[in-house]
């Protein structure tokens, strides 16, 4: 109301005769002044890790000298520009640490990380270094690699012999996936893979690399699919899926030559949602030593005079240890 904003200003106590204009300051002591404010702001909201400050933003090398004028005994900050650039072809990253194996781990870790976009390094007293990276920042990868190089780069070195936290053996790693699987027996694989109904598709899916089916044999009927791609032939969501991968009830029946990969394959495949993955205890051997139906691979070593390059039967001919050897494949029941 007119009368109350009126009655306000009256009330409002005088201003004082000894308050006087602030004196006029140049540029450089304004950005100064917005340095060290930024520079404590960034301080304040590093994160500690292993005893060692780290921080990253988009802000100015100017901060830089103040950050290091802080009370911090370890850090190392990565400070990188966004935007065009004014006076070159690229942005940088601004490195500035406590050590020098700090900082010039950073810029290993960030030219990895911006391979193909780093256009030069210089390194510069007090521990700080000048990375030259095109269009740093345009996208969240830049952000998150950068949290990484300065989190890896601020650990300080530990014996390579003791494992680092959290990591795991790999029998570990083994008796964590089979915890998730109902693993089969080869009978119980065999009895299943029979039925004449089923709840689901099921398949029988071979992993083992080209040399061990040479070499052992293989299970008539099974999928080869090998190790190196079997993710992205049965997920659902994969371009480069099976045509019979297009649902996620399917019932995949693992196997390699002993049972081990074959465990950590069946709960990487449950990890994309094929939840009724497992494998088979013991692998191709257990199969074969259990009397079911194999594959077997017979050979027959002739001299190299007698092969020309391929039998009168057309079996194919490779060499083996420096002799020539026909492979072929007959159903057999191991007794």
């Amino acid at each position: 109301m007119p009368g109350s904003t009126s009655t306000a200003r009256m009330n409002a106590a005088p201003i004082s005769s000894d308050l006087k204009p602030l004196p006029p300051r140049t540029l450089a002591e304004v950005r100064d002044q917005v340095a060290q404010e930024i520079a404590v702001q960034m301080v304040n909201k590093a994160e500690l890790l292993d005893a060692v400050k780290i921080d990253d933003a988009g802000f100015l090398k100017q901060i830089a000298q103040t950050i290091k004028e802080c009370c911090l005994q370890d850090f190392l900050f990565a400070v990188y520009t966004t935007g065009p650039p004014i006076d070159s072809s690229a942005n940088f990253v601004f490195l500035c640490g406590s050590a020098e194996d700090y900082v010039q781990r950073a810029v290993l870790l960030t030219t990895s990380k911006f391979i193909g976009r780093v256009l030069g390094v210089r390194n510069e007293p007090a521990y700080t270094s000048f990375i030259s990276v095109k269009d740093v920042g345009y996208t969240s990868y830049d952000e998150s690699a950068l949290w990484d190089v300065v989190r890896k780069s601020a650990q300080p070195p530990i014996d390579p012999l003791i494992p680092p936290p959290g990591s795991r053996g790999i029998e570990k790693i083994l008796s964590d996936a089979r915890a998730k699987l109902q693993r089969l027996k080869s009978t119980e694989a065999y009895e299943e893979l029979c039925e004449p109904e089923v709840g689901a598709p099921t398949f029988l899916v071979d992993i083992r690399p080209a040399d061990q089916r040479d070499e052992e044999g293989g299970i008539n009927g099974a999928l080869v699919i090998e190790r190196n791609v079997l993710e992205w032939r049965f997920d659902p969501r994969s371009h480069s899926r099976l045509n019979i991968a297009d649902r996620y009830d399917l019932r995949i029946i693992v196997f390699c030559s002993d049972g081990d990969s074959s465990s950590l394959a069946a709960y990487s495949l449950q990890q994309l949602g094929l939840l009724n993955a497992t494998d088979i205890i013991g692998g191709y051997r257990a199969w074969r030593d259990a009397g079911l139906p194999v594959d077997i691979p017979i050979r027959t070593t002739r001299s190299v005079s007698s092969l020309p390059g391929q039998s009168s039967d057309g079996d194919h001919i490779g060499r083996y240890n420096g002799t020539f050897t026909i492979y072929t494949q007959e159903q057999a029941v191991h007794t």
